[in-house]
């Protein structure tokens, strides 16, 4: 079928579709633009629907396409003298370099614009899954049906643990960088695409399991001494590893009682946060509030980070987790589970404890509520009764079934809110 293209050379909008058994490009000489486009989009379904009934005529349609005499090899000299021949117009397909070639021109030109993070993983998508394979084939002669083995192929790859295959959402990341390159080089050379339509592996539900109150409590109870307020500061404020361990002191103010999330740690360096939402103000509860006054008093001299080891250096995630973190959940006898459980905690005990959606959203960098619903509502009712026994409440009184207006007695057996929520975590 027919498609609209845009030239990346000069930005100018072309049809692109195939006719005959052939590829044929015909130039609008308009630029890409929303008003030139929905201009051309009546043509386009036009010549959609002659190609489909087989009644698509190239001197109706680009008549300065059918005048023009068609490149042609040895075979085609034959049929010189067909009219039809003459109509069918398909310029000659430039070569296309190698895939390891293009790739690395791609990777040099893009990566200016990635965080390190980001260049880092692409770099080795392509050392280790796409170079070995396609190192030599034409940018341009890779198929679907080599792109289908490719992640059959990787379905098969182990994955980081013993015993563990590569993860749906490895496999897509891998794609979607061999699709970037694809798609790049379709657009230059001008060959089709393809991955065309090919979707995306489901990705299982994250599993949250934020821990109970009291669990929070047990674990900075048993922490040893000089965690004790960094982990308070984890569990009550809902910042992300990378953010808590790249906090420093010139973005805590005691004064107005925010904590300004501006930069997170990666990989040992300091970066952009994850998204612009990321970008926020989290207010200090007055138990927060008090952990870090205590930790300034420990760590202000030691240099910027507001956590950090012995030689004033940032706290390193994996070293935390390995050393400190699964030890203490197996010391307690919990179940092991990613620290980044302490922020879907805190979040789940401010919805228990009532606070407004857009203000928790706000505190964790959503940039709306829907996260927060979707994620976190199936554990509100378990912490606040938001279990049906407000309005059951209601319509009883209303018709007269209970005129005390006490909880009917199927709910009094409901555990009370967390009020020791506010008065530990938001005060």
């Amino acid at each position: 079928m027919a498609s609209l293209r845009q030239r990346p050379e000069t930005g100018e909008l072309f049809f692109d579709f195939r006719w005959d058994g052939k590829r044929n490009r015909a130039p609008t000489g308009l630029d890409d633009t929303p008003a030139n486009r929905a201009t051309l989009d009546a043509k386009l379904k036009r010549l959609n629907a002659a190609i489909k009934n087989q009644s698509f005529r190239m001197e109706t349609f680009f008549p300065e396409l059918a005048s023009r005499r068609p490149v042609q090899d040895p075979v085609d000299r034959v049929n010189e003298q067909t009219p039809i021949a003459a109509a069918v117009v398909i310029a000659a397909t430039p070569p296309t370099p190698a895939f390891r070639e293009f790739a690395e021109q791609w990777f040099d030109e893009f990566k200016v614009g990635w965080r390190r993070t980001y260049v880092i993983t692409v770099r080795g998508i392509l050392d280790k899954y796409l170079l070995p394979k396609f190192s030599d084939t034409l940018v341009g002669q890779v198929s679907r049906a080599m792109i289908l083995d490719l992640r059959m192929q990787l379905a098969k790859e182990r994955g980081r643990r013993a015993g563990t295959k590569l993860s749906p959402a490895r496999i897509n990341t891998v794609m979607l960088i061999f699709r970037q390159v694809l798609t790049e080089a379709a657009d230059r050379y001008e060959f089709t695409m393809p991955m065309g339509k090919l979707k995306p592996l489901k990705i299982p539900k994250s599993h949250v399991n934020p821990f109970t109150l009291d669990q929070a409590q047990l674990l900075i109870n048993k922490i040893r001494d000089d965690y004790k307020d960094y982990l308070i500061v984890r569990f009550f404020t809902a910042m992300r590893s990378g953010e808590i361990h790249g906090l420093k002191w010139k973005y805590v103010d005691f004064d107005k009682r925010l904590i300004y999330v501006r930069e997170a740690l990666v990989a040992g360096e300091d970066e952009y946060t994850k998204t612009d939402s990321s970008q926020r103000d989290i207010q200090m509860s007055q138990l927060v509030h008090d952990a870090l006054r205590r930790q300034h008093a420990r760590t202000e001299r030691c240099g910027e980070y507001v956590f950090c080891n012995r030689k004033g250096e940032a706290l390193d995630t994996n070293n935390f987790t390995k050393r400190v973190w699964y030890p203490l959940l197996r010391h307690v006898g919990l179940e092991l589970r990613r620290p980044y459980q302490t922020r879907h905690t805190a979040a789940t005990l401010w919805l228990a404890a009532g606070e407004a959606p857009e203000w928790i959203a706000m505190q964790m960098g959503h940039s709306s509520t829907e996260m927060l619903f979707r994620v976190y509502s199936r554990f509100v009712p378990n912490l606040t009764r938001r279990d049906g026994s407000a309005v059951d409440k209601l319509l009883t009184n209303a018709f007269g079934g209970n005129k005390s207006g006490s909880d009917p007695p199927a709910r009094q057996s409901q555990p009370p809110p967390l009020a020791e929520a506010r008065q530990l975590a938001l005060a």
